[in-house]
């Protein structure tokens, strides 16, 4: 631009220099703004920056339910944020995985699920979501064993008796379920004595096991982590456990092998899920702080007292929770479509 010297009677061309201290005004108003805005070239705030959000897909008290809380500290802990536990019940754990499929993949919100997470699709044939599809696995947790257990006034005192009575009773035994791998060990027993009951599903295990103790149902199978301390007590009576070998902590109570009903064996498998879009780096925090869980001798010790152990090491990564996954899906797909049995 131009302008005009006073006195001088001439004019020159000159540029306007704008002050070094405006510059760096400018520029300090300017990072301020990006860091505000969160603006494209700032840093992302690192993972955890707030609390996380486990959801459960039972009721609470129930064995999942149980699992979670036990972890939920420890990782906590390891991770420098607090979790909160939502539970979230309905369809047989659809709803809660179905909620946390759509959910921001930011880790905030964290999917646990049981054995019910293989048998959805099969039990459920409009199912919003895939699990080996719309999930990232994050690591395994438990496999804990079922028993067979019945309200303590029912006749039998044996599993041998049982399978008798139920052959006998069949029109008018209720066979409650929680879904899941309540459900799955159901359909077992059932097809193992050639009988179909009329089942009574429940969306957890803690109101199921309360009609159980109350009488309201005949009887069930379910997770020693929640029926260990009832059968110990002497609420319910107590036929079987469905691992290949005895739990320790129901020394007494005899395999389904050696009791007489071998066909039925299943243990529920426990993992971490988050939404598919979920970065690796969070996956990877959230392992980290599962493996840094599962060997806390607080939460070794109260599992035991449940009648379970925390899974190898090895088994506490993406990969082999992964692999689990669509082993347990391959396998129990033709029994659940073979049986015609669909979710409630």
């Amino acid at each position: 631009m131009t302008t005009s010297v006073a006195g001088s009677g001439r004019s020159r061309r000159s540029r306007l220099r704008t002050p070094r201290w405006a510059l760096v005004g400018v520029a300090a108003l300017a990072v301020t703004h990006l860091a505000a805005c969160g603006g494209r070239d700032s840093a992302p705030a690192a993972y955890p920056d707030r609390e996380i959000t486990f959801v459960v897909p039972y009721s609470a008290g129930g064995p999942t339910d149980t699992v979670t809380r036990l972890i939920a500290e420890p990782m906590g802990t390891k991770l420098g944020q607090q979790i909160v536990v939502k539970n979230v019940t309905g369809a047989g754990g659809t709803v809660a995985a179905g909620q946390v499929a759509e959910a921001k993949p930011d880790g905030y919100e964290v999917l646990i699920h049981n054995i019910a997470m293989s048998t959805a699709p099969a039990l459920y044939p409009d199912l919003p979501y895939q699990p080996l599809v719309d999930f990232k696995t994050i690591g395994l947790i438990t496999d804990v064993p079922m028993t067979i257990v019945a309200r303590k006034d029912l006749p039998p005192t044996t599993l041998e008796e049982l399978v008798a009575y139920v052959k006998s009773n069949a029109d008018t035994l209720t066979l409650a379920h929680a879904g899941g791998g309540s459900q799955l060990c159901g359909l077992l027993i059932e097809q193992a004595i050639g009988v179909d009951l009329t089942e009574v599903p429940y969306d957890g295990t803690g109101p199921a096991l309360t009609d159980l103790v109350g009488g309201q149902v005949d009887f069930m199978c379910d997770q020693t982590t929640n029926t260990a301390g009832q059968i110990r007590s002497g609420a319910i009576k107590a036929y079987a456990v469905t691992t290949p070998e005895r739990v320790e902590a129901l020394p007494d109570l005899p395999t389904t092998a050696e009791a007489g009903l071998p066909e039925v064996q299943v243990a529920v498998w426990h993992g971490l899920y988050v939404p598919a879009e979920t970065s690796d780096e969070v996956v990877a925090k959230l392992t980290e702080a599962l493996q840094v869980a599962l060997v806390d001798p607080n939460v070794i010790d109260k599992l035991a007292d449940l009648g379970t152990t925390p899974v190898a090491q090895d088994q506490v990564t993406p990969e082999a929770h992964r692999v689990k996954l669509a082993e347990q899906i391959e396998l129990w797909t033709p029994i659940i479509k073979g049986a015609g049995v669909k979710g409630g």
